[in-house]
């Protein structure tokens, strides 16, 4: 345990980010799972509208620095390919 005052504080912050951005990567996770989901299903109108979610989550990550760009542009152009392969 950290004795100094801003060290005690910045114990407290270093959590408080990493739950939040636990809950981003995790969220977007969600997300790709449950649009992949759909497209085994074939359900086109629902894989759509999962497929825009996804789009959203992976941003976030990006913005918030957790995903890489070149990443976040591999995933949603994966996704997109397995969009237009259930057309």
């Amino acid at each position: 345990m950290p004795n100094i005052k801003s060290a005690k504080k910045r114990m407290r912050s270093n959590a408080k980010k990493a739950e939040v951005n636990n809950l981003i990567t995790s969220s977007m996770k969600t997300a790709i799972k449950s649009f992949e989901k759909e497209v085994k299903a074939g359900n086109a109108q629902e894989a759509n509208n999962n497929l825009n979610i996804a789009f959203q989550r992976i941003d976030k990550a990006m913005t918030s620095g957790l995903v890489h760009k070149n990443k976040a542009a591999r995933l949603k152009s994966r996704l997109t390919k397995m969009k237009n392969a259930i057309k």
